[in-house]
């Protein structure tokens, strides 16, 4: 996104809970990349970010099953259709 585009409200509120701006914290995010290396050539065969990597993070699995998930502040999905409002 350039410099023009607005900040989306949750960029720039997980930028302040990250502690930093939302050009860094766009930038700036955990990731995991496969690559094939085949006689010469290395294929980038997949790469995922942020909350793809939770497969690899065993803790977080039984976290989102728990009653308040990982019981993380700020934005967060809800069941809307299950639930009353806060």
């Amino acid at each position: 996104m350039g410099a023009l585009t607005p900040v989306p409200p949750p960029v720039a509120q997980f930028a302040a809970i990250c502690g930093t701006d939302a050009a860094t914290y766009r930038r700036d995010r955990p990731g995991m990349s496969a690559f094939l290396h085949e006689g010469d050539a290395v294929y980038h065969t997949y790469s995922t970010y942020a909350r793809g990597l939770d497969g690899l993070w065993g803790a977080y699995q039984w976290l989102d099953r728990a009653a308040k998930g990982r019981n993380e502040q700020g934005i967060r999905w809800r069941r809307h259709d299950e639930y009353g409002h806060d």
